[in-house]
């Protein structure tokens, strides 16, 4: 068994283990999401044509996916280096850190698809109008993969719990309400918009409403999370090889 498929049987097992703790955790924010956007402000709120509880759904799903998956795989390889200190053992082994590094991410992305898989059995338990399509998937797979190696390579390069915390308030949470989850950007002043537009939750929160939207944006999208992807990902494999 390689590399990459033992990490993925090792975080398979893991998520077994803890299914109903992972499941219920993952519907806790969702749930109080629908509640408050669906019950609270849903009714009777457009925005950019649409029912608000409509134009929300794709946002908490960028939201939630990348949350979950930057900290799943940003706290594991963190802690496995500070405390458990079982990264080293695994930087020391016969192993390539591409491979190593490749299956802390795809584990990480798979725990933030099936948080994305929660939200959508709630919003259609919740009688929203959400449309699944192939791009809608496909968006979805490029967000989590994209925030799940950035959590590696955080993990690898921060060296304390503290800032890793001081990283998640700087940088994930204000992603969180600013890149267009739970409002639209049309209204954003133009420099504010042009570096909120830079960022990959955003194309995360555009590409998953983007019926409406022009073919060469529906490409933009897509491309954008990738180029983030791979190149986060070379350099946190970069970083495991000067280390180790």
């Amino acid at each position: 068994m390689s590399t990459f498929t033992s990490i993925l049987w090792q975080e398979f097992k893991l998520f077994k283990r803890k299914f109903w703790t992972i499941t219920l955790a993952g519907m806790v924010s969702p749930i109080l999401y629908l509640i408050a956007f669906g019950w609270g402000l849903g009714g009777g709120i457009t925005v950019e044509g649409k029912a608000y509880i409509n134009f929300v759904i794709p946002g908490i799903i960028a939201l939630t996916t990348m949350t979950s998956s930057y900290n799943n795989t940003a706290n594991s390889v963190n802690i496995s280096r500070i405390f458990y200190k079982t990264f080293e053992s695994f930087m020391m082994a016969p192993i390539t850190m591409a491979s190593y590094s490749l299956g802390k991410i795809v584990a990480g992305a798979l725990l933030g698809i099936y948080s994305a898989l929660l939200i959508i059995v709630l919003s259609l338990i919740f009688g929203t109008g959400i449309t699944i399509t192939p791009y809608f998937i496909l968006i979805i797979v490029l967000n989590c993969l994209t925030f799940s190696a950035i959590g590696f390579t955080v993990g690898v390069f921060i060296n304390s719990h503290s800032d890793m915390s001081k990283f998640s308030s700087f940088v994930i949470t204000p992603m969180s309400f600013l890149c267009g989850t739970f409002f639209s950007l049309d209204k954003m002043p133009v420099v504010i918009k042009r570096f909120i537009w830079i960022l990959p939750l955003t194309h995360t929160s555009l590409g998953l409403r983007s019926s409406g939207e022009s073919l060469m944006n529906m490409i933009i999208h897509p491309m954008i999370l990738l180029i983030y992807f791979i190149v986060i990902f070379f350099i946190g494999v970069t970083k495991c090889k000067r280390t180790e």
